[in-house]
């Protein structure tokens, strides 16, 4: 394959962590090992180290707004930033968030004329709403982004189901379903290891573990999960539930546990960085509690198959895709009352939850080895497409706008250079001034030294001279 320059660009990287960090994370690390020179570009966070990364990280301004959803939101239309990115060349552009990256993505092809991909790895509708009240405002947002993600040369789902959903924003046009990997190695880990991540945690052996895995929001399904585990202490049973991770609702969910009387039962961990200490957090459990519909991909639920653990899903989600109920995971409608019985089942049937894990290391899991081969290759086909105008042109009000912002990060460029121009004219005078200064001490420097090692050499000589008379006067006796 060929070694192709790839600028990966989205709205979240570490320290900023969540799937699609992880999965652009993986996406450079691989491309950077095996196939061509990526590059990645992100918003500017304060804490970042990127020199541990085998990959240039690029870095534009951002402001604060983790109070609020989370995140540094990035300001997109820097001409430094821009400016350096064209000097660098890509042969392709691999946006992964339909909002401010996919306009960082249309400025740069703008400017070095190559094609964008994109991907939709989560659901926007969601997203939307629960930052825009206003259901006119929320249609307006669609709009919006819907012509972002459109203006995009080739669009890539991570599954059927976020295919959908982006049809169901507004989109029309074709796209192609590009599954996400795992990037933990299939087996588990050493038992040692899986007794450090766990101690100081109340997990009696024999006791069944659930566990969840991911951001601390409430349409990650937690409110059902909660609502099963109180029905199953009501009937008796006993067991410990662990949520790693964090998120802006974590409070109101420590708090709506500890409400149901649930404290005791259902332990929350902070989140963990470390790829092999989450390993063996899925490695401990017994069962992994995923009842999301909002996730496009569900990569924890590959993540808990690498490490040989089920999942209890929703049918119809995109978490469930190639999922078979009682062989590779366990199928429940979207409520409680389901989970709670699905629950109280496997409760009864601990084999049946070690076989299923087993169904699923082996039927759903896929490396993110494999994910971004299947992805480079595919960029190959992508760049020949755009060199053979394949793609429909991009001419629509948003793409002027675009046009119009990359001629004005252009211009505003060429001034940074002139200005560092005429502030170097005016300096012209003194350097060449300061030069001949330097020049007329070398050169008295030189005179000098000149000067000295001639009276050196006429008193050598002299020296010299005296002794060659001595030396005479002495030979004369023998003659």
């Amino acid at each position: 394959m060929e070694n192709y320059k790839v600028c990966l660009i989205n709205d979240s990287f570490p320290p900023a962590i969540d799937g699609v960090a992880n999965a652009v994370t993986n996406y450079a690390s691989i491309i950077a090992r095996d196939y061509g020179k990526p590059t990645v570009v992100t918003p500017f966070y304060p804490e970042a180290d990127d020199s541990v990364y085998s990959f240039p990280v690029v870095r534009y301004p951002s402001v604060d707004m983790t109070k609020f959803v989370g995140y540094r939101a990035g300001m997109p239309f820097s001409a430094e930033m821009m400016e350096k990115l064209e000097k660098t060349g890509f042969d392709i552009i691999h946006s992964h968030c339909p909002i401010t990256s996919t306009m960082v993505a249309r400025s740069l092809r703008d400017r070095v004329d190559v094609p964008v991909v994109f991907t939709y790895h989560t659901k926007f509708d969601i997203d939307i709403a629960n930052a825009v009240r206003s259901r006119l405002l929320q249609e307006g947002a669609a709009k919006l982004l819907v012509q972002n993600i459109a203006a995009c040369d080739e669009v890539w789902t991570v599954s059927e189901g976020a295919g959908d959903n982006l049809r169901k924003l507004g989109y029309r046009g074709d796209y192609r379903v590009m599954p996400n990997g795992v990037d933990f190695p299939q087996g588990r880990v050493d038992e040692a290891l899986i007794a450090e991540v766990t101690a100081g945690f109340d997990l009696p052996e024999g006791l069944p573990v659930f566990l969840f895995v991911g951001r601390m929001m409430w349409y990650k399904g937690i409110r059902i999960i909660l609502d099963a585990l109180k029905t199953l202490a009501d009937a008796g049973r006993d067991y410990r539930m662990v949520f790693v991770g964090g998120g802006n609702d974590k409070e109101e969910i420590v708090a709506q546990t500890a409400s149901l009387g649930l404290a005791d039962k259902v332990l929350f961990c902070e989140p963990i960085r470390d790829r092999e200490r989450i390993r063996a957090w899925y490695c401990r459990a017994d069962l992994f509690l995923f009842p999301s519909t909002f996730d496009t991909n569900g990569l924890v639920v590959r993540e808990a198959a690498a490490c040989g653990l089920g999942s209890v899903l929703v049918a119809g989600s995109c978490a469930a895709e190639d999922v078979r109920d009682g062989e590779s995971g366990f199928l429940i409608e979207e409520n409680a009352a389901s989970m709670a019985a699905k629950l109280e089942t496997l409760l009864d049937a601990p084999e049946s939850m070690r076989r299923v894990g087993e169904g699923a290391q082996r039927e759903i899991y896929i490396s993110w080895d494999s994910a971004v081969k299947n992805a480079y290759e595919r960029y190959g086909v992508v760049i020949e497409n755009y060199r053979l105008g394949r793609y429909p042109k991009h001419e629509g009000l948003t793409d002027e706008f675009f046009h119009g912002m990359a001629e004005l990060m252009d211009v505003m460029n060429r001034r940074r250079e002139v200005q560092q121009q005429l502030l170097a004219a005016t300096q012209f005078p003194k350097l060449v001034e300061r030069r001949r200064e330097l020049q007329r001490q070398l050169l008295g420097s030189v005179h000098s030294n000149v000067d000295q090692l001639r009276t050196e050499l006429a008193e050598e000589r002299r020296r010299i001279n005296g002794q060659l008379s001595e030396f005479y006067r002495h030979m004369d006796r023998f003659y």
